[in-house]
């Protein structure tokens, strides 16, 4: 059975006039894989939540990267012995790079392209027995601390993303998103349900 955890809520904050941020990351266990997704830059929080889980980072199998924002890939080369994937390629730490099939090797957890807020961005699909399908996308969709998540479909089409580098294409990978899946993850929020 597939699960899905968060282990870090994904944040954008200020405190004391600094920006503090790091992405939601995410384990996903599909067989005998482990697999996290975003792993951020929050280092301790992400150790803490892997220790709840009884787990180290050479445990983990493959790391997802939705793009390569540092708030969200930053902490990627500490899970060693891992995979790095992003929207095309599998990366090793001995130097090699392969194409992947769209697909987690050995899972059935799909990488799509979501290009938008950057123009490799890709989102995670992963087809789960009681949530049904949750998306882990990245910062197709985002918030900030002190913005409210409106989450109806307009608010979310048209919510702002101030470093956008494409905005046509950002309302097609989020349109795309609402229509697949059940439960959206987003790179800074809550975890929410898609209205349909």
């Amino acid at each position: 059975m597939v699960k899905v955890k968060i282990l870090v809520k994904g944040y954008v904050k200020k405190i004391n006039g600094k920006e503090f941020a790091s992405s939601t990351a995410v384990l996903v266990q599909d067989k005998n894989f482990k697999i996290v997704a975003d792993p951020g830059m929050d280092r301790k929080a992400l150790l803490n939540a892997l220790k709840k889980e009884k787990l180290k980072p050479s445990d983990i199998n493959f790391v997802i990267l939705t793009h390569n924002h540092l708030d969200h890939c930053l902490l990627a080369g500490i899970f060693e012995r891992a995979k790095i994937l992003d929207s095309d390629d599998i990366f090793s730490f001995n130097g090699q790079i392969i194409k992947h099939k769209y697909k987690v090797p050995g899972t059935d957890i799909k990488i799509i392209k979501t290009p938008g807020h950057d123009q490799f961005h890709c989102s995670v699909l992963v087809t789960t027995k009681d949530l049904g399908k949750i998306i882990i996308a990245g910062d197709v969709f985002w918030w900030t601390a002190e913005e409210e998540q409106k989450i109806d479909k307009q608010s979310l089409l048209e919510h702002q993303d101030p470093y956008v580098k494409d905005k046509r294409a950002l309302r097609e990978s989020r349109e795309k998103i609402l229509e697949l899946a059940d439960y959206i993850i987003p790179g800074h929020g809550e975890m929410f349900k898609v209205k349909k």
